[in-house]
Protein backbone atom coordinates (compact mmCIF):
# COMPACT_ATOMS: atom_id res chain seq x y z
CA UNK A 1 0.00 0.00 0.00
CA UNK A 2 1.45 3.30 -0.85
CA UNK A 3 1.88 6.31 1.58
CA UNK A 4 -0.92 8.39 0.40
CA UNK A 5 -3.43 5.63 0.54
CA UNK A 6 -1.94 4.43 4.11
CA UNK A 7 -3.00 7.79 4.81
CA UNK A 8 -6.36 8.14 3.41
CA UNK A 9 -6.91 4.71 5.08
CA UNK A 10 -5.67 6.25 8.61
CA UNK A 11 -7.97 9.13 7.94
CA UNK A 12 -10.81 6.90 7.55
CA UNK A 13 -10.37 4.94 10.40
CA UNK A 14 -10.21 8.14 13.14
CA UNK A 15 -13.39 9.43 10.85
CA UNK A 16 -15.35 5.78 11.63
CA UNK A 17 -14.11 5.59 15.26
CA UNK A 18 -15.90 8.99 16.09
CA UNK A 19 -18.42 9.71 18.37
CA UNK A 20 -20.86 12.30 18.42
CA UNK A 21 -20.38 14.90 21.29
CA UNK A 22 -23.30 16.44 23.15
CA UNK A 23 -22.72 20.03 23.10
CA UNK A 24 -22.41 21.85 26.34
CA UNK A 25 -25.48 24.64 27.59
CA UNK A 26 -24.34 27.37 28.00
CA UNK A 27 -22.58 28.67 31.45
CA UNK A 28 -25.70 30.53 32.79
CA UNK A 29 -28.34 27.69 31.67
CA UNK A 30 -25.77 25.60 33.58
CA UNK A 31 -25.38 27.58 36.53
CA UNK A 32 -29.41 28.09 37.06
CA UNK A 33 -30.08 24.24 37.06
CA UNK A 34 -27.23 23.94 39.54
CA UNK A 35 -29.16 26.63 41.49
CA UNK A 36 -32.40 25.05 40.53
CA UNK A 37 -30.83 22.21 42.92
CA UNK A 38 -29.47 23.97 45.55
CA UNK A 39 -32.85 25.27 45.71
CA UNK A 40 -34.56 22.06 45.88
CA UNK A 41 -32.46 20.58 48.87
CA UNK A 42 -33.72 24.18 50.79
CA UNK A 43 -37.36 23.23 50.10
CA UNK A 44 -36.07 19.52 51.54
CA UNK A 45 -34.99 21.55 54.53
CA UNK A 46 -37.97 23.87 54.82
CA UNK A 47 -39.77 22.24 57.27
CA UNK A 48 -37.56 22.09 59.96
CA UNK A 49 -37.26 25.65 59.61
CA UNK A 50 -37.97 28.57 62.29
CA UNK A 51 -40.00 30.91 60.01
CA UNK A 52 -41.42 32.80 63.07
CA UNK A 53 -37.54 33.69 64.08
CA UNK A 54 -36.49 33.97 60.79
CA UNK A 55 -38.94 36.72 60.35
CA UNK A 56 -37.76 38.63 63.32
CA UNK A 57 -34.08 38.05 62.45
CA UNK A 58 -34.95 39.07 58.66
CA UNK A 59 -35.88 42.47 60.48
CA UNK A 60 -32.43 43.46 60.93
CA UNK A 61 -30.93 45.38 57.86
CA UNK A 62 -27.57 43.63 57.98
CA UNK A 63 -28.79 39.73 58.47
CA UNK A 64 -31.11 41.00 55.66
CA UNK A 65 -28.21 41.97 53.65
CA UNK A 66 -25.74 39.49 54.79
CA UNK A 67 -27.98 36.32 53.53
CA UNK A 68 -28.78 37.71 49.96
CA UNK A 69 -25.37 38.44 49.40
CA UNK A 70 -24.47 34.77 50.65
CA UNK A 71 -27.07 33.64 48.04
CA UNK A 72 -25.61 36.34 45.22
CA UNK A 73 -22.36 34.83 46.38
CA UNK A 74 -23.63 31.40 45.35
CA UNK A 75 -25.12 31.99 41.88
CA UNK A 76 -22.19 34.10 41.31
CA UNK A 77 -19.89 32.00 41.99
CA UNK A 78 -21.34 28.79 40.50
CA UNK A 79 -21.66 30.78 37.15
CA UNK A 80 -18.21 31.96 37.36
CA UNK A 81 -17.09 28.32 37.48
CA UNK A 82 -19.16 27.53 34.61
CA UNK A 83 -17.02 30.02 32.71
CA UNK A 84 -13.77 29.59 33.94
CA UNK A 85 -14.17 25.74 32.96
CA UNK A 86 -14.83 27.08 29.17
CA UNK A 87 -11.36 26.63 27.17
CA UNK A 88 -10.62 30.12 26.21
CA UNK A 89 -12.64 32.01 28.97
CA UNK A 90 -10.82 34.95 30.51
CA UNK A 91 -9.46 34.31 34.12
CA UNK A 92 -11.17 37.75 35.16
CA UNK A 93 -14.53 35.77 35.21
CA UNK A 94 -12.92 34.60 38.82
CA UNK A 95 -13.74 38.32 40.03
CA UNK A 96 -17.29 38.13 39.47
CA UNK A 97 -18.27 36.53 43.06
CA UNK A 98 -16.25 39.54 44.80
CA UNK A 99 -18.90 42.20 44.74
CA UNK A 100 -21.30 40.01 46.60
CA UNK A 101 -18.81 37.97 49.00
CA UNK A 102 -17.78 41.82 49.89
CA UNK A 103 -21.49 42.45 50.99
CA UNK A 104 -22.01 38.91 52.46
CA UNK A 105 -19.27 38.90 55.05
CA UNK A 106 -19.47 42.86 55.43
CA UNK A 107 -23.19 42.57 56.94
CA UNK A 108 -22.05 39.11 58.71
CA UNK A 109 -19.28 41.09 59.98
CA UNK A 110 -21.70 43.78 61.80
CA UNK A 111 -23.20 40.39 64.00
CA UNK A 112 -20.01 41.78 66.47
CA UNK A 113 -22.48 44.89 67.20
CA UNK A 114 -25.39 42.83 67.25
CA UNK A 115 -26.10 44.12 71.14
CA UNK A 116 -26.93 47.56 69.36
CA UNK A 117 -28.34 46.49 66.31
CA UNK A 118 -30.69 43.81 68.34
CA UNK A 119 -30.34 44.04 71.84
CA UNK A 120 -33.00 41.23 72.65
CA UNK A 121 -30.47 38.81 69.41
CA UNK A 122 -29.54 35.44 71.27
CA UNK A 123 -25.85 34.45 71.00
CA UNK A 124 -24.57 31.24 70.23
CA UNK A 125 -23.01 28.79 72.51
CA UNK A 126 -20.54 26.12 71.62
CA UNK A 127 -22.94 23.11 70.98
CA UNK A 128 -25.05 25.56 68.63
CA UNK A 129 -21.35 26.81 66.82
CA UNK A 130 -20.53 23.28 66.31
CA UNK A 131 -24.37 22.12 64.71
CA UNK A 132 -23.74 25.25 62.15
CA UNK A 133 -19.97 24.15 60.86
CA UNK A 134 -21.38 21.13 60.79
CA UNK A 135 -24.74 22.22 58.65
CA UNK A 136 -22.38 24.18 56.47
CA UNK A 137 -19.74 21.37 55.77
CA UNK A 138 -22.32 18.68 55.34
CA UNK A 139 -24.33 20.28 52.52
CA UNK A 140 -21.43 21.97 50.07
CA UNK A 141 -20.88 18.60 50.63
CA UNK A 142 -23.41 17.10 47.90
CA UNK A 143 -23.50 20.58 46.34
CA UNK A 144 -20.18 20.67 45.54
CA UNK A 145 -19.99 17.24 44.14
CA UNK A 146 -22.95 18.05 41.85
CA UNK A 147 -20.92 20.89 40.72
CA UNK A 148 -17.83 19.23 40.07
CA UNK A 149 -19.50 16.47 38.21
CA UNK A 150 -21.22 18.97 36.04
CA UNK A 151 -18.06 21.05 35.52
CA UNK A 152 -16.49 18.12 34.31
CA UNK A 153 -17.88 17.73 30.77
CA UNK A 154 -16.18 20.91 30.04
CA UNK A 155 -12.47 20.04 30.48
CA UNK A 156 -11.56 23.22 32.06
CA UNK A 157 -7.91 24.27 31.55
CA UNK A 158 -7.15 26.12 35.09
CA UNK A 159 -8.99 23.22 37.15
CA UNK A 160 -7.89 24.56 40.23
CA UNK A 161 -9.77 28.30 39.85
CA UNK A 162 -12.36 25.94 38.77
CA UNK A 163 -12.83 24.07 41.48
CA UNK A 164 -12.01 26.97 44.04
CA UNK A 165 -14.76 29.00 42.73
CA UNK A 166 -17.24 25.47 42.89
CA UNK A 167 -16.39 25.21 46.72
CA UNK A 168 -17.29 28.85 47.29
CA UNK A 169 -20.51 28.45 45.15
CA UNK A 170 -21.39 25.54 47.14
CA UNK A 171 -20.52 26.96 50.27
CA UNK A 172 -22.29 30.36 50.27
CA UNK A 173 -25.37 28.26 49.05
CA UNK A 174 -24.88 26.24 52.10
CA UNK A 175 -24.74 29.50 54.51
CA UNK A 176 -27.88 30.69 52.77
CA UNK A 177 -30.01 27.69 53.24
CA UNK A 178 -28.73 27.79 56.98
CA UNK A 179 -30.57 31.33 57.88
CA UNK A 180 -34.11 29.64 58.26
CA UNK A 181 -32.15 27.07 59.84
CA UNK A 182 -30.25 29.37 62.18
CA UNK A 183 -31.12 29.26 65.88
CA UNK A 184 -29.57 32.64 66.89
CA UNK A 185 -28.40 35.73 65.22
CA UNK A 186 -25.31 36.72 63.78
CA UNK A 187 -22.18 36.85 66.67
CA UNK A 188 -18.63 37.59 66.10
CA UNK A 189 -17.87 34.04 67.43
CA UNK A 190 -20.49 32.56 64.96
CA UNK A 191 -19.25 34.21 62.13
CA UNK A 192 -15.59 32.77 62.92
CA UNK A 193 -17.33 29.20 62.77
CA UNK A 194 -19.03 30.36 59.83
CA UNK A 195 -15.83 31.39 58.10
CA UNK A 196 -14.00 28.19 59.20
CA UNK A 197 -16.42 25.73 57.37
CA UNK A 198 -16.60 28.19 53.96
CA UNK A 199 -12.50 28.02 53.68
CA UNK A 200 -12.67 24.42 54.61
CA UNK A 201 -15.24 23.23 51.80
CA UNK A 202 -13.15 26.38 49.16
CA UNK A 203 -9.50 24.77 50.33
CA UNK A 204 -11.42 20.53 49.78
CA UNK A 205 -12.64 21.79 46.44
CA UNK A 206 -9.73 23.25 45.16
CA UNK A 207 -7.85 20.34 46.36
CA UNK A 208 -9.67 17.29 45.08
CA UNK A 209 -11.87 18.71 42.68
CA UNK A 210 -9.28 20.87 41.08
CA UNK A 211 -7.21 17.07 40.72
CA UNK A 212 -10.30 15.80 39.20
CA UNK A 213 -11.00 18.18 37.06
CA UNK A 214 -7.85 18.30 36.03
CA UNK A 215 -7.46 14.22 35.46
CA UNK A 216 -10.64 15.03 33.15
CA UNK A 217 -8.55 17.63 31.11
CA UNK A 218 -5.23 15.17 30.96
CA UNK A 219 -7.33 12.59 29.27
CA UNK A 220 -9.18 14.50 27.09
Amino acid sequence: MSEPDRHDRLVEDLAGSLAPVRRLRPPGRRAVLWCGAALALGLLLLPFADLSGLRLRLAVPDLQAAAIGAALTAAAAAFAAFQTSVPGRARAWALLPLPPLALWLGASGLGCLRAWLAPSSGVADAEEMRGCFAFLVSVSLPLSVLLVLMLRRACPLRPTLTAALAGLAAAAAAAALLVPLHPHDATATDLLAHGVAVLLVIGLNGLFGGRLLGGRAEGA
